[in-house]
């Protein structure tokens, strides 16, 4: 799996992305049955509410070889502040639709 992962821009400063890191080293949670190598392409935030910018950001992670695109759980989950992102789905379906069904998306990553 060739990865890029998007998070939440208004938690950056309280959180490093180190558990998403690890979840991926050790094939856990969201990448629990994923086969052979994780390797991240990029890693972004989603620009800022309401996370237009996760659409284009996205797309240039596949140009540059992600074939999976992942919503970092401070977006659809609100890790670490417990406040999951209002927009979290329409993110989710205009980077589908950007992306086509070639691309997969992961909705969560622990």
């Amino acid at each position: 799996m060739k990865a890029g992962i998007i998070r939440c821009m208004q938690t950056e400063d309280m959180c490093p992305g180190t558990t998403d890191f690890k979840v991926m080293r050790e094939k856990k949670c969201a990448f629990e049955n994923v086969e052979g190598e994780i390797e991240v392409i990029g890693f972004n935030t989603c620009g800022g509410c309401p996370g237009k910018r996760a659409v284009t950001r996205a797309a240039e992670m596949v140009k540059r070889g992600a074939d999976t695109i992942v919503l970092a759980s401070c977006i659809t989950r609100g890790n670490p502040v417990g406040f999951p992102c209002p927009h979290a789905q329409a993110i989710k379906e205009a980077i589908a639709k950007k992306l086509g069904e070639s691309i997969k998306i992961i909705d969560y990553t622990h």
